[in-house]
């Protein structure tokens, strides 16, 4: 049997003090005499007793520790989000610890208790707006959002954030379609309430209206992330008889989906229709054909979302940051020159 971890008590005990007494060394209160102290002190050391750091950061009023709220702790982005959160948080001594909130009462009851218990010194908010949980956010806990931006209709100065340049990725993308002579082009997006869809929306269609190329209300056809959202959009656009000659998908997965009806279609990629992401997921390249996307670096987002989550809580007067980082083309095989 494993040896179970010395106590607080099993410390008191060999020191033959009061546990309350042992807390004001590990403390580093000034109200222990020298001897007591030298006592406890050998205590801990022949019992390899481990203080808990919380506790010792708490006794200070601080925990030194951020709290990750996110819709789930599947999806590959927001893990990716998390792992580069912790990752920062770390080189600066800070704990972190991350919770799924799949909807607004769950994030609710969350932050509340975070509040109350000042468990979190701040917080790092992932899809605030999927519902109305930046809503519920208080004032008094530092905030960033990471992925996501503030509003500038609901400002919120306690508030920074980082996130992709998602207009400027969409611009990309559709630069890179119609530079090979695409035209017929179609964008599958995500839920249209998040802002990362306006404004990668936005992006598409400064692009095609500088390319002169008409607006058609088939264009922009509105789903969610899910692979299932490109397979049931090209199948529709199909039906109708509206088949374009390229696809920007708002995402790997919605883009995923369209090569699979493109293939249940009968319609070969890149010859016959031209498929782009935004993401470059980690098997992006090995689907076939191989995927052209435009990479947004969630582990750097989740990096630069603790830093300066960490900077708001050290320097509370410090205005809030509001971070964009740059899109980057990565060109495979699913995307061609048209044949036309």
């Amino acid at each position: 049997m494993a040896r179970s971890q010395p106590t607080i008590r099993d410390v008191a005990a060999k020191a033959g003090v009061s546990h309350q007494t042992v807390s004001r060394v590990i403390n580093e209160s000034e109200r222990v005499l020298p001897e007591t102290r030298a006592k406890v002190t050998a205590a801990i050391e022949e019992l390899g007793f481990r203080p808990n750091a919380i506790a010792q950061f708490m006794a200070h009023g601080r925990t030194r520790t951020l709290a990750c709220l996110s819709p789930n702790l599947s999806d590959y982005t927001f893990a990716r989000l998390i792992e580069g959160a912790e990752t920062e948080a770390r080189q600066h001594g800070y704990f972190l610890f991350s919770a799924s909130a799949p909807d607004e009462a769950t994030f609710g009851d969350l932050v509340r208790g975070l509040a109350d218990s000042r468990r979190a010194e701040g917080l790092l908010v992932f899809n605030p707006f999927a519902d109305e949980r930046h809503t519920l956010l208080p004032e008094s806990v530092p905030t960033v959002f990471a992925g996501a931006r503030p509003r500038t209709e609901t400002p919120t100065p306690s508030v920074g954030s980082v996130a992709l340049d998602d207009v400027e990725a969409a611009r990309i993308a559709t630069r890179h379609l119609i530079e090979l002579g695409h035209r017929q082009i179609v964008c599958f997006t995500g839920p249209p309430a998040e802002d990362c869809v306006q404004d990668r929306c936005q992006g598409f269609r400064e692009v095609i209206a500088a390319a002169n190329i008409p607006l058609g209300p088939d264009m922009i056809v509105e789903g969610d992330w899910s692979a299932s959202t490109g397979y049931a959009a090209l199948q529709h656009l199909f039906t109708l008889g509206k088949m374009p000659t390229a696809i920007f998908a708002q995402n790997d997965r919605i883009a995923i989906g369209a090569m699979r009806a493109a293939r249940d279609l009968g319609l070969n990629i890149p010859s016959q229709l031209s498929v782009i992401g935004v993401d470059d997921m980690p098997l992006a390249s090995y689907f076939d054909p191989p995927l052209t996307t435009v990479r947004q670096d969630m582990f750097a987002i989740g990096r630069e979302a603790a830093r300066l989550l960490i900077g708001a809580i050290e320097n509370p007067d410090a205005p809030r940051q509001q971070m964009q980082l740059p899109a980057e083309l990565v060109v495979r095989s699913s995307t061609a020159q048209f044949q036309g």
